[in-house]
């Protein structure tokens, strides 16, 4: 998941979070908000009764002594005033309810004693607190509604902003990472950005990039001119001990130590050639300019390879669509990629096994399967069969060198063959090629 993508999630869930504490906690602070705003109003028509009497006496609402009480016509509001003994002080607001004309009502009552004429009266503001109730619901959806545009709002300013600040992550990316030919990554061009820790990671990225070239180039180097230097003596030993054979001086305890010598020698020219071949795919020393039918590419492997099976009795079979080719490719290469392919399942195999090509078109190019019925790969050596730097046990049992499959993986990747394995120990191992679209005709 992208790290946009993954900035814009949390934002959307935290928010979502803060939606539904709110909606919980939201009947709670409009019960608040309205009890608070039901208060003050009662405090303002008390001080508005209490103006009134101190302006214009006690007598403009008590007459005769009798109380006094005035209604709403829909009894949501009511006003009291009646005398009260001298020892009672009140200063309250509270939930009360009152018999109004027969009927029992819930009221937020203000009550307050005030003193005129050294006598104690009592004055009641009451609002109904149906009434109170029947703003929550209206305010409670004005709420949630200006709530949700506000998240919606932020959430594409989040992921407007983000893509904003992140763009120069995903230029780094795609520039530098993306689309390039390991360890070749072209020409460096500085990423325009803002932020200084995205400088940073480009810079650093390019240092490591040169670094990573250089470590490179200097071991195709090394190997390319080792495999060079190498032949000539070898190749020196090669002819003095062919002319030591022809000596007839020469013992026959000597001879045989010729022979183990010779053994030993092509060994050696075995492997250097092999080096030389990878340090000259890997640097790009070869033209992928031919055409040749598949049909016709895995016959002249198997017609050069047919020896080896019959030693084993291993029975191949070869699937493949008769009018398929490849076009633009390196037929020298393609040939060495399928026989050491071939090679290393007859010399896994069992005795009296099986090899299967099958070739078939598949989306996106055409792919080509090698199977065996061998000792198969153990999961732990499959991410390393590539490496040619590290031997395994079967590879030591068989007295191989262990760069067939490196010499694969390169003639793969200068083609861009995707390659992928599945492998199962006793059972076999099965090798699929996917070539690409644009390198297949029919």
């Amino acid at each position: 998941m992208k790290l946009q993508t993954k900035l814009t999630l949390f934002n959307t869930v935290s928010k979502l979070v803060i939606v539904l504490l709110f909606v919980a906690l939201l009947p709670k602070l409009i019960k608040s908000i309205n009890q608070n705003y039901t208060d003050n109003r009662l405090r303002k028509q008390r001080e508005k009764v209490l103006q009134v009497v101190h302006s214009k006496g006690i007598k403009y609402y008590i007459q005769n002594d009798e109380a006094y009480g005035s209604y709403t016509l829909l009894k949501e509001e009511y006003v009291s005033l009646d005398t009260v003994p001298a020892g009672k002080f009140l200063d309250t607001i509270a939930n009360e309810r009152r018999i109004v004309e027969g009927d029992t009502i819930q009221y937020r009552i203000l009550s307050h004693t005030f003193k005129v004429d050294k006598r104690n009266y009592l004055l009641e503001v009451g609002k109904s607190l149906a009434t109170i109730g029947e703003t929550s619901g209206p305010l409670q959806n004005i709420a949630l509604e200006v709530l949700l545009g506000m998240i919606l709002l932020t959430i594409m300013a989040d992921m407007v902003y983000s893509n904003y600040v992140l763009r120069p992550l995903g230029l780094i990316i795609k520039t530098k990472l993306r689309g390039h030919k390991f360890p070749n990554f072209g020409a460096y061009e500085k990423v325009k950005t803002t932020t200084t820790d995205f400088e940073y990671l480009d810079m650093s990225i390019h240092e490591m990039i040169v670094m990573i070239e250089r470590t490179f180039q200097k071991e195709r180097e090394f190997i390319s001119n080792a495999s060079h230097e190498l032949m000539t003596p070898i190749s020196i030993l090669q002819s003095k001990i062919e002319n030591m054979f022809e000596q007839d001086d020469v013992a026959d305890e000597t001879k045989i130590r010729l022979l183990e010598m010779q053994r030993i020698l092509n060994r050696l020219k075995t492997i250097t050639k092999t080096l030389l071949l990878i340090s000259q795919i890997e640097n790009d020393q070869f033209l992928k300019e031919d055409t040749i039918g598949i049909n016709e590419l895995l016959q002249d492997v198997y017609d050069e390879i047919s020896i080896r099976l019959q030693d084993k009795n291993i029975e191949c079979v070869i699937n493949v669509p008769a009018d398929a080719k490849f076009v633009g490719v390196n037929k020298f290469l393609l040939f060495n990629l399928f026989f050491n392919l071939v090679n290393n399942a007859i010399k896994y195999n069992k005795e009296g096994g099986k090899i299967t090509i099958n070739g078939q078109p598949v989306k996106g190019g055409f792919m080509i399967s090698v199977a065996d019925t061998g000792i198969g790969i153990g999961v732990k050596q499959l991410p390393h069969i590539f490496n040619r730097f590290k031997k395994f046990r079967q590879s030591l049992e068989q007295d191989s060198f262990g760069l067939g499959l490196p010499i694969v993986k390169s003639i793969a990747d200068f083609h861009q063959i995707h390659i992928n394995i599945t492998s199962e120990e006793n059972i076999g191992s099965t090798f699929e090629l996917t070539f690409p679209d644009a390198m297949v005709g029919v």
